[in-house]
């Protein structure tokens, strides 16, 4: 078990960096905590299973193709490619903002998917893979108001102090009632989110689609018109995944 947490341990610590293309032994021991000679029997082990590669020049480490590999198999998982990317590329043509696909992963979500608009370029981004608690963001919100309220309020308990549940689960029933959530500035100054969860045939939380713009000089008139158009969408997707309504 150590081992496999330490060799997750040097997976992030590498996917975080990934901006710097890779990192020498002596830089992961720093960030990863890890003696150079215990790192290095972890490394060759996970070279071996494809999870890393090492420069033959530089000698310095970087995350593996397998990674990529096993993303791709999750996506034919979930319909993806052929259900839910498509209405993505619709709406963000439709709406001219980035669109975001958010996964839940136990007590956060991660952005498993983002669609930028070709057209607009002032662009909210927000990187691929990145893990956001569940109480931050529309994103996430829709997602924990979709939830049975039981489950819901176990993964608050966890993230929260006591005295903020009831609020949050004010927030909670105001998205039940209108059927989709609205953020601003929860994670960047100056930018707004709407969110609405897409569930499948079995009534199964996939994840939710959210629309992400700079809210500046934004209208009620605009953000209306980005809200229906994400609604409609959220329908699709969910009716192509088998959902039918309660």
């Amino acid at each position: 078990m150590q081992l496999l947490e330490r060799a997750m341990t040097i997976a992030k610590v590498l996917a975080s960096e990934a901006n710097e293309n890779s990192l020498s032994i002596s830089e992961l021991s720093a960030k990863c905590n890890l003696p150079l000679s215990t790192l290095h029997r972890i490394l060759k082990a996970m070279i071996k299973e494809g999870m890393i590669e090492q420069d033959d020049q530089t000698k310095q480490y970087r995350l593996g193709t397998i990674w990529m590999e096993l993303g791709l198999q999750v996506y034919d998982t979930m319909d993806y490619i052929s259900k839910i990317r498509p209405e993505l590329e619709r709406l963000a043509r439709e709406v001219e903002e980035s669109v975001y696909l958010s996964k839940p992963a136990g007590l956060d979500t991660i952005i498993i998917e983002r669609i930028d608009s070709t057209t607009n370029p002032i662009r909210i981004y927000d990187q691929l893979g990145i893990r956001i608690p569940m109480n931050i963001g529309a994103a996430n919100k829709a997602i924990l108001a979709t939830m049975p309220i039981s489950q819901a309020r176990e993964i608050i308990e966890q993230l929260i102090p006591h005295e903020e549940i009831s609020e949050l689960e004010s927030q909670l029933d105001q998205i039940r009632l209108q059927g989709f959530a609205i953020s601003h500035g929860e994670r960047t100054a100056g930018t707004s989110s709407i969110a609405v969860s897409i569930v499948n045939g079995f009534n199964e939380i996939v994840g939710a689609i959210s629309i992400g713009f700079v809210s500046f000089n934004v209208s009620a008139e605009h953000t209306n018109t980005l809200t229906e158009r994400l609604v409609e969408t959220g329908k699709r997707i969910s009716m192509k995944l088998g959902y039918r309504g309660k």
